[in-house]
């Protein structure tokens, strides 16, 4: 089954005439990264005593360059977050005297790891990266074109995984030499403390009044750093663009919430993930006395909790995880376990973007999620046949008694889509993410841009649809890095170009106009400004407004 090479929303029955349909623009012509296909055949990579030595407030360290890239590796941006720095609010590296060595990952945050590529689709598909984990896990990365005064934008990317898995360099697609190339920007990621040893609240347990948000605490940390450092890789302080996916995308509208933050990135994209509030405080107390109970200790023993071997607290954590369940549904949570609290001091209380004075109200932001984050016959074939009766039943357990109401919108909104393509919209619908636009463009004062993602790779059989995290690599120009999401060739790296193009645009002015897409408006509550991205991209208003009213 191949993909349409028109564009899938079209091929859903929603007309261009009903859409406002702003068709696309002719961008520059779609040429590979020079690293694919290089002009000549000599020395590409180059490391020695006397090559890639910058300076940070810390100490000098050492990188290499591949490709006329500056790459820089594992820099340390906080200290070992283990013992008694458990908990905590991230402290300063130690300093150094000698050259460092930044020529290979950090090591991830604590997770477990254990069956992390059970599944041989999943593992083929997202291929990821991970190196040794420990609490020792403050390090960053940095790409850039040259070190010198030139005062680059930056990008700093905050990886995916919700708050509880994942690392900076999890897929060939986070990568930041094409896009540093492309769009002559200083390229940033990093790894942060996740999951339970970084937002286990134990204020009420006798902790640190800030211990619920220290993984959050890590970025602002990081960013901190790229304030103080980034102009010795050739990056402007002052133009600084965070951008995160799934979870990541979450960290993206926390930190836009954090008063820590302001001052520290200046714009901010959020793709297929956000969030509008942090935890509630109250459960989140109670879940850091139920840990130290869990545990065997009592309140005022924090230290002995900061003594248990990692893998082992992070159990006692997910036990005392599953016996707050209860008390998780008598609050309603959309998000118990272990994610950033809305203490009111780390963490705005209420809804985020409510306040029209607050800083994130100055803050451009870009929004986009995909078709299809949920695609259930990517691994299995006899799905496609599916009929919409079968849907209403399969997605019962997640919206009750309105199954079929919302299952015959989806179909009336998109009168051509087949079962299986029903099934993967509503699944993947965009409320949450329409949810953080109208927030924020309620503040009146920066631009949203919102975007939603149809680009279908012709692997699988053409079930993988446009899935969860698909897009990355079209953002970041490494679509010929990630194979097992594009396929690689010239059809997704003409989409990437106009793509990365023009979130460089927006990572240099805050607009992402003129990178190659149709003119993209500012998204409005009223008409609900939309750029499908796809081989052939357009500007429509709202296209499944209709099919969302039967999910409120």
């Amino acid at each position: 089954m191949r993909p349409s090479r028109r564009n899938f929303l079209q091929s859903l029955g929603v007309g261009a005439a009903s859409l406002g349909i702003a068709h696309e623009s002719v961008g520059m012509p779609s040429t590979p990264p020079k690293a694919v296909k290089p002009t000549t055949d000599e020395q590409v990579l180059f490391v020695g005593d006397n090559i890639a030595i910058a300076n940070t407030e810390y100490g000098k360290v050492r990188g290499f360059i591949l490709r006329g890239i500056h790459q820089f590796l594992g820099i340390p941006y906080g200290a070992d977050t283990s013992g008694k720095n458990r908990f905590m609010p991230p402290q300063k590296p130690t300093p150094w005297t000698d050259v460092r060595p930044a020529l290979w990952w950090g090591n991830s945050a604590p997770q477990i790891m254990e069956k992390r590529y059970a599944n041989p689709y999943a593992s083929f598909v997202d291929h990821w990266n991970y190196d040794d984990v420990s609490e020792d896990c403050l390090k960053l990365n940095v790409w850039t074109p040259a070190l010198d005064t030139q005062k680059r934008p930056v990008v700093v990317w905050l990886h995916g995984g919700g708050f509880v898995n994942g690392n900076g360099i999890e897929q060939d697609g986070y990568h930041g030499e094409n896009l540093s190339r492309l769009g002559n920007v200083v390229f940033c990621s990093l790894n942060h403390r996740l999951g339970a040893l970084g937002y286990t609240h134990l204020k009420a347990a006798g902790g640190h009044p800030a211990s619920g948000n220290v993984g959050n605490l890590d970025m602002v940390a990081a960013l901190e750093w790229v304030k103080n450092n980034i102009a010795s890789f050739g990056g402007d302080p002052n133009n600084v663009t965070i951008i995160g996916q799934s979870g990541g995308g979450a960290k993206v509208t926390t930190l836009m919430n954090m008063p820590s933050a302001k001052g520290l990135f200046h714009k901010a994209v959020a793709l297929s993930g956000s969030s509008l509030a942090g935890v509630n405080k109250e459960y989140a107390e109670k879940l850091g006395l139920k840990v130290m109970e869990e545990a065997g200790l009592k309140p005022g023993e924090v230290d002995k909790l900061q003594q248990i071997p990692w893998r082992q607290y992070i159990d006692i954590a997910n036990r005392a995880g599953e016996k707050m369940a209860d008390e998780a549904k008598r609050l309603n949570l959309q998000r118990g376990g272990y994610s950033p609290v809305a203490d009111g001091v780390a963490l705005n209380e209420g809804v985020f973007f409510s306040d029209p004075q607050h800083f994130s109200a100055d803050i451009p932001l870009l929004i986009c999620s995909t078709f299809h984050e949920q695609s259930p016959s990517r691994t299995d074939a006899k799905l496609e046949s599916i009929t919409l009766a079968e849907v209403k039943e399969k997605v019962k357990p997640r919206f009750g008694d309105r199954a079929g109401e919302i299952v015959d919108a989806y179909a009336q909104n998109f009168p051509k889509a087949r079962p299986i393509e029903i099934w993967a919209l509503v699944m993947s619908n965009r409320k949450n993410a329409i949810a953080a636009a109208d927030a924020k463009v309620a503040q009146q004062k920066a631009p949203v841009y919102v975007a939603w993602f149809g680009w279908q790779p012709p692997l699988f059989d053409g079930r993988m649809r446009a899935f969860h995290c698909d897009d990355i690599c079209f953002w970041f120009y490494n679509t010929d890095l990630m194979l097992t999401h594009t396929g690689g060739g010239k059809r997704p790296r003409a989409l990437s170009e106009k793509m990365a193009r023009s979130f460089i645009n927006f990572v240099k002015t805050g607009n992402p106009n003129g990178g190659g897409l149709p003119t993209w408006k500012p998204y409005t509550s009223q008409n609900g400004e939309t750029m499908v991205l796809d081989d052939t991209s357009m500007l429509v208003n709202d296209p499944d407004r209709q099919a969302r009213k039967s999910l409120a």
